[in-house]
């Protein structure tokens, strides 16, 4: 019992020791883990959730609005946004960059740019590690071993400027990218809005006419019916109200088709009203604006400076492609105790040998990928030269051809209601009056159509020249034609 009492006092006297020791070291290992908890959880991103929207669209354009901060053009950011009059042409395009959906995802995408330039310049995180060994036995002078160590990549450290330059590259370019596309869904906003008002003039011209043929049309099955007309005779009356009938229903459908076009870039429902006022956007630019737009395009253009800033990122990506063939480099510091309770420090260095990889195929492959786009920046220059100079050349001919149909039209216009009052007082059959009436409306139809694709001809012109102040022509009578036209 007195060995016993001697043993437990001995025991007393080292195990309170060897337990400080121990107590001390999980002291230390569990303030590091705490530490690193702490510095973990202080920066942790919360979940939201983000429920689907119905995607029904705005009920009425009152719904909408087109804030003028928003504009990528001088000229939309000038023009007085008020839709209680109706929309005119300027004010159909600032809806249609404010509310377009296809917009709205090229805005998420530079969104997502913006995210992953944040994302290559933020620093690797270390790399934290801790281990222990338990003795099975119970030897004396055992006790717990630990290892803790900490490192870090630093070849990420170095290529972090390279990383940084290929995202501020790709967000330039996704921003250029959605400034382009907003031009272009100013552009289409025109050419709908045109397009619409053509259709309308059309139909009702079309639908004056069919209103002037249908009582000859009445009188030709009477007359056959009763024996007076032979089908060969008849076979004329009848023929041009069915062939006004048909054109009525084609214009019909292209004109739903274009006003279905027009909603879905406004962001509208397919039942909502639109009330579309005012002359048609027009451009014509002087020799002078357009030699000085060609001498600057590069510069101007957002499609061309997109493709610059593509360039500039790929040029960083294969600087840091030339980078990553020298040795990766890790380095790290650790502390440590074995069973025997003995305390080391040390570091550690890791390093790859670059004796068959050496990043050479990435290297291949990011010089490959600047030289296509170099190829594919010079072929979109000289493309839009060649499309500025060919549509140059075609609103000469369409200005010259305007003139004289415009002329022919008002010429039959004056023959036509000529000779409807002689076939009404009896002094011109109604053959030859039918076929005057067919080359009038053939004269307005083919004036209309002409008109619209001189509006978009010079709609594609300003695009092209990516200006923003040229000098807006006086718009002409485009649809008037319809109203003069309308008299049988």
């Amino acid at each position: 019992m007195a060995a016993m009492n001697h043993s437990g006092r001995h025991m007393r006297g080292i195990i309170p020791w060897q337990w400080r020791r121990r107590r001390g070291a999980a002291l230390r290992a569990a303030a590091t883990l705490g530490l690193a908890g702490v510095l973990t959880l202080s920066g942790c991103a919360t979940y939201a959730p983000l429920p689907l929207g119905s995607g029904r669209g705005a009920d009425s354009v009152a719904q909408l609005d087109a804030p003028l901060a928003d504009m990528p053009m001088p000229a939309l950011a000038s023009h007085r946004f008020d839709p209680s009059d109706g929309l005119d042409a300027t004010e159909v395009a600032m809806l249609a960059v404010a509310n377009n959906p296809a917009l709205k995802l090229a805005r998420d995408a530079l969104g997502i740019a913006r995210a992953q330039a944040f994302a290559a310049g933020l620093l690797p995180d270390p790399q934290l590690g801790l281990s222990g060994d338990l003795p099975k036995g119970s030897g004396r002078g055992l006790t717990d071993a630990y290892s803790i160590g900490l490192s870090e990549d630093i070849g990420a450290l170095l290529l972090r400027s390279s990383r940084k330059a290929v995202a501020r590259g790709q967000v330039d370019q996704v921003n250029l990218d959605l400034l382009w596309a907003e031009w272009q869904t100013v552009a289409q906003a025109r050419l709908l809005f045109d397009q619409v008002l053509t259709l309308r003039a059309q139909q009702a011209r079309l639908d004056d006419e069919h209103a002037a043929l249908a009582a000859l049309a009445q009188t030709v099955r009477a007359a056959l019916d009763a024996g007076n007309l032979t089908y060969d005779r008849a076979s004329a009356g009848l023929n041009a109200d069915a062939d006004v009938r048909q054109q009525q229903a084609d214009n019909a459908i292209a004109l739903r088709q274009a006003e279905s076009d027009l909603h879905l870039l406004l962001g509208l429902a397919p039942n909502a009203p639109l009330d579309l006022v005012g002359p048609p956007y027009r451009a014509a630019p002087t020799p002078a604006q357009v030699q000085a737009a060609l001498a600057d395009l590069p510069r101007r253009r957002p499609d061309l400076l997109a493709l610059q800033a593509g360039y500039r990122s790929q040029e960083a990506r294969l600087r840091g492609a030339i980078l990553a063939q020298f040795p990766a480099l890790t380095i790290g510091f650790n502390t440590a105790r074995d069973t025997s309770a003995v305390y080391t420090n040390g570091f550690s260095i890791g390093i790859s040998l670059p004796l068959f990889d050496r990043n050479r195929g990435n290297i291949a492959i990011e010089r490959a990928t600047r030289q296509q786009l170099r190829d594919a920046y010079d072929a979109r220059v000289l493309a839009t030269r060649s499309d500025i100079r060919r549509i140059l050349g075609d609103l000469g001919t369409l200005d010259r051809q305007a003139g004289k149909l415009a002329a022919h039209a008002r010429r039959l216009d004056r023959v036509r209601r000529a000779a409807g009052n002689a076939w009404r007082a009896g002094t011109l059959d109604w053959p030859t009056w039918l076929a005057i009436r067919s080359s009038a409306l053939g004269a307005d139809l083919g004036l209309l159509a002409l008109r619209q694709e001189q509006a978009r001809q010079s709609i594609a012109l300003e695009a092209l020249l990516g200006s923003t102040r040229l000098r807006t022509a006086r718009p002409g009578a485009t649809h008037s034609v319809s109203a003069k036209a309308s008299k049988p």
